[in-house]
């Protein structure tokens, strides 16, 4: 059973993440074999202010 965890930043709307769900899925049972009921997605969105690069945070940079 694959399991794929996406991070993102927050701000997507529903139906691009439907979509990104769809075609994650898809990828995975195209390149595994794996059945689609068996493939599990995680979506875990941040804030800016959880998320940093070159030590200074995304909502500190705006």
């Amino acid at each position: 059973m694959p399991y794929v965890t996406v991070k993102m930043l927050e701000g997507r709307t529903e139906e691009q993440k439907k979509a990104l769900v769809e075609k994650i899925t898809a990828a995975v049972t195209e390149t595994t074999g794996a059945s689609v009921d068996k493939v599990v997605v995680f979506i875990e969105e941040m804030t800016k202010n959880h998320y940093a690069v070159a030590g200074k945070r995304l909502s500190d940079q705006e």
